[in-house]
């Protein structure tokens, strides 16, 4: 298939024109031309906020358009004004972060999304394609991480644990998290394509468990080599913060669960990296190579100070 990859030289969209081209696709990128493309790849260079370098697209026509760098709607329908609606799938990068807070949990793909989450521009993109009767898939991944990540997720805790210090939680530790790796998304993503009934489907799309925070401090150590229980967990009240302080924190501060039943089932497909696999991955073949850094902990005293 002729498919356009917004992006597709960073994080996510590595390893899936990895997978595409294996899959014998004729690919399209189109990225601010920082990175190199692989051999026998289009490569449009431009910054989609500019409207003349989108031009480069106007008029081609693609079976199939990955965006996985997109945050709002006018991102993507900019895209589709120029090469009209792919024939066969336009492939989205939502977020789990479209769903307002709950009381029950896991969150299934009905459950009801925030108008005021700062991902609400993915989930309108996601009810434009529907109303436009764009044939669309959409995945809504809690937090990726692994090799590339450039979101300060597994790394926050990965710098405290190799450089001796307390890591800061929120209350008891017991609020439950959840993470999938970024090859395990792409895989995802390439398999839609094949499936006839993905088309006009969203999924959650992530790790198959959830972890409290105190165990993902658990398998963080485990990642850098470090006896989990030598790791020191300081606790701090996100209640007495303001809300400048509460984000030097890297994950969200309530439950983040999500259920993966449909993306397993209708795209027969599974998460193929477990927490400590995923952790252990972005160790060795991402935070260890770059080592020795020089991280900045102050933001940790802020925490403490709630």
């Amino acid at each position: 298939m002729k498919i356009l990859v917004m992006g597709g030289t960073r994080f996510v969209g590595k390893p899936l024109v990895e997978q595409l081209i294996a899959s014998g696709h004729a690919l399209t990128l189109f990225t601010r031309g920082r990175n190199a493309v692989p051999a026998g790849v289009e490569h449009l260079v431009g910054d989609r906020t500019d409207p003349a370098s989108l031009d480069q697209l106007r008029g081609r026509r693609f079976e199939v358009i990955v965006d996985s760098s997109g945050r709002t709607l006018s991102d993507s329908s900019a895209v589709i004004e120029r090469t009209g609606a792919p024939s066969q799938r336009f492939v989205y990068v939502s977020s789990a972060g479209v769903y307002a807070d709950s009381a029950q949990w896991p969150l299934d793909e009905e459950s009801p999304t925030d108008p005021a989450s700062r991902h609400a521009g993915k989930a309108d993109t996601e009810a434009w394609l529907r109303q436009q009767g764009i044939p669309f898939t959409s995945f809504r991944p809690t937090y990726i991480v692994g090799p590339g990540n450039y979101n300060p997720v597994e790394s926050w805790f990965f710098d405290r644990i190799v450089h001796d210090r307390p890591v800061p939680l929120p209350g008891d530790g017991s609020t439950i998290t959840q993470l999938g790796h970024v090859n395990d998304l792409a895989a995802a993503m390439a398999r839609c394509i094949e499936v006839e009934a993905a088309t006009n489907r969203i999924y959650n799309c992530t790790g198959a468990k959830g972890v409290t925070f105190t165990g993902l401090v658990e398998a963080a150590a485990r990642a850098c080599g470090k006896d989990p229980a030598a790791v020191p967990i300081r606790s701090f009240d996100p209640a007495g913060l303001d809300p400048k302080a509460r984000k030097a924190f890297p994950l969200r501060l309530n439950h983040f669960l999500t259920d993966i039943h449909r993306v397993c089932s209708e795209l027969a497909w599974s998460p193929a990296h477990d927490l400590d696999q995923c952790l252990r991955d972005s160790f060795v073949n991402d935070y260890a190579l770059r080592m020795p850094t020089s991280p900045d902990f102050s933001s940790d005293e802020r925490l403490l100070a709630g």
